[in-house]
């Protein structure tokens, strides 16, 4: 019997033990985020909310000129598309007002605004669970918020 334990822990050793001089070139190299969502307020919403995001390296990227592709869109939980936001105020030479679909920003902090509409309609949306998704040059980020009424 005390042979069976010193084997199962010697085992359990070798299995758990960590693996030196293991190259990891197998594994891709991660992509540096190039978005970010800091948060989505006021949640539970009634019916407005905002996302204040960040595009790029931000705040290290600074003047480095680079443009980011944005897309925002407020999508239900079954993954269909409620309504793409606007751009609240505006910053670097981006107007303030327009939809998010397709935008190119640079890098910087941006707010995002949903009137809590459905899109193109003047309905209200209903209380629930919406997801803000935010695209940027192909990396998605989504955030989960809640509109009570």
């Amino acid at each position: 019997m005390k042979r069976r334990i010193a084997l199962l822990m010697a085992v359990l050793a070798l299995v758990l033990m960590p693996r030196v001089g293991k190259s990891q070139s197998t594994q891709p190299e991660k992509k540096k985020a190039v978005v970010s969502i800091s948060s989505v307020y006021p949640n539970p919403s009634n019916p407005e909310s905002r996302m204040m995001f960040a595009v790029g390296d931000y705040p290290a990227c600074s003047g480095d000129g680079k443009q980011y592709r944005v897309t925002v869109k407020i999508l239900n939980i079954l993954l269909q598309i409620v309504k793409v936001p606007q751009l609240t105020g505006g910053s670097a030479g981006v107007a303030g007002g327009q939809r998010l679909e397709g935008v190119m920003l640079p890098c910087g902090e941006y707010t995002a605004y949903w009137d809590g509409k459905y899109l193109d309609s003047a309905r209200e949306a209903a209380s629930g669970v919406y997801l803000w998704s935010i695209d940027v040059d192909g990396q998605r980020v989504t955030k989960r918020a809640t509109v009570a009424k």
